[in-house]
């Protein structure tokens, strides 16, 4: 629990300049109850977490329910998500490599397995996540936020230099991975195609599941069937890139030159903190002219415009058959560049994107563990030859990006992190890698890499396939 200390203690030890009426007004008991409510479990205050679970408690317990009503699951996610969060964050070595990451996404898994949860508090997560499809307001919030708050020379050749490693890095991981699954006996074929290949394809819903709908078509066999199969390299793949990536912040810190701590760019600005700054002090123009500071409207403002975004990326997706997150992070990177949004509205993009970052990313987290995580499919993909094939896979990737990052003018550390997302489990999976890595805001350039590279990924291989049955 982080502690609030700092700001009671410097105001009493101001001495003689402290103001007079603060002093006279100091009450022991109140200031004692500040610094408790100044404690925090995640983002939540102690004591209202200690309420929220007695409450929760006593809901289950006298009802044998609870409502999938917005209120209370954010009640639920929050208590259940920060309470693992700070667990992970208090074990040695284990917190240096995503520890609270993995914890939150995948102890809800074996909770449902085990029964450990019960229906009353699994069924409204359930219900809520089905119905409200909420990842797919993370995500806009995330990248529409991250991309307007970046330095424009940043962002241009952020995206056009990332394809590098990125192209280098899965070519070289395929050759990789593919001899080390074959020289562990488990055949050229099942190796290629049914693990190496899953692991790079972007995801679930954009990735394994429409590649396997494809291997059902070529091989005339069930596409649930080979999608069990290629499931757990999938997921296996994930955990891999978040324990590498939280091996990556590690270094990171103790080799500072390595890492842009958020920024891919060498040169440039892309820190969103200078636009926090700014928020609180006022954004200045594009020539440095003094603006306004940002208000609650321009906040809203700049969450309405992620909104339309995603919804005219849905569009194109419907109607022209494009990826609809692409072409939501297409748009977004245009309008940016183009100079459509005003600076007061950019800075607000940057307060949307440190509210999700900050308050949604962990209960978003532990409802995906409990939803979409089955324990058995993890449990499935631990065997030693797919183990050692996924590992040596994922590692070939993230270090051939940290190696032609150096010659990009990109840093390494980052580079590779946002390479490591083509390994993930699609917007699930790069939100718990960067989360792990603490650089939420490379979520652009994470998407290419999990939209782009897996789209390429699928592609490439269901021709190969096609060629070779």
């Amino acid at each position: 629990m982080r502690d609030g200390l700092s700001a009671t203690t410097a105001q009493r030890g101001h001495g003689a300049n402290a103001n007079p009426t603060a002093t006279q007004t100091q009450h022991p008991l109140r200031d004692a109850w500040w610094r408790i409510m100044d404690m925090r479990v995640g983002i939540v205050p102690l004591p209202v977490h200690l309420v929220l679970i007695a409450a929760i408690v006593t809901t289950v317990l006298t009802t044998g329910k609870l409502s999938a009503e917005l209120s209370p699951i954010i009640a639920l996610l929050a208590v259940c998500s920060f309470t693992c969060m700070e667990i992970g964050q208090r074990i040695p070595i284990f917190r240096s490599i995503g520890g609270p990451v993995i914890l939150v996404t995948f102890l809800p898994s074996w909770l449902v397995f085990t029964h450990a949860l019960p229906p009353s508090v699994v069924t409204p997560i359930v219900s809520f996540w089905k119905q409200s499809n909420f990842l797919y307001l993370f995500i806009p919030g995330i990248i529409v936020g991250s991309i307007l708050s970046m330095d424009r020379k940043v962002l241009i050749g952020g995206f056009l230099r990332i394809f590098v490693p990125l192209a280098i890095g899965s070519v070289l991981a395929g050759i990789v991975g593919t001899a080390v699954g074959t020289l562990l006996g488990m055949g050229l074929f099942h190796t290629v195609f049914f693990v190496v290949v899953p692991v790079m394809s972007g995801g679930l819903g954009e990735g394994v599941i429409p590649l396997t709908i494809g291997y059902s078509e070529v091989l005339h066999e069930s596409a649930g069937d080979l999608l069990a199969q290629a499931l757990p390299a999938v997921m296996l793949g994930n955990v891999c890139a978040i324990v590498f990536s939280g091996v990556l912040n590690a270094i990171g810190k103790r080799y500072p030159s390595l890492t842009g701590n958020g920024q891919l760019m060498r040169s440039g600005n892309d820190d969103l903190g200078a636009h926090n700054a700014h928020s609180a002090h006022g954004t200045h123009g594009e020539h440095g002219a003094p603006a306004s500071p940002v208000d609650a409207t321009d906040i809203a403002a700049a969450g309405m415009i992620a909104v339309c975004l995603y919804f005219v990326g849905m569009l194109a997706q419907n109607t022209l058959g494009l990826p609809g997150p692409v072409m939501m992070l297409v748009l977004a990177v245009a309008a940016k560049i183009g100079f459509i949004f005003s600076p007061k509205i950019e800075a607000g993009a940057g307060v949307v994107y440190k509210f999700f970052a900050t308050a949604v990313t962990y209960p978003l987290l532990f409802a995906i563990g409990v939803v979409i995580t089955p324990w058995q499919k993890v449990v499935a993909s631990f065997n030693v030859p797919t183990l050692v094939t996924i590992v040596a896979t994922v590692l070939t990737l993230m270090a051939t990006a940290f190696v032609v990052a150096r010659r990009m003018n990109m840093h390494p550390i980052d580079a590779a992190i946002v390479v490591g997302t083509h390994s993930g489990m699609g917007g699930t999976g790069d939100v718990a890698i960067l989360t792990a890595a603490n650089r939420m805001r490379l979520m652009p350039f994470a998407q290419i890499a999990t939209r782009i590279g897996g789209a390429i990924t699928i592609t490439l291989s269901l021709i190969v396939l096609a060629k070779i049955v």
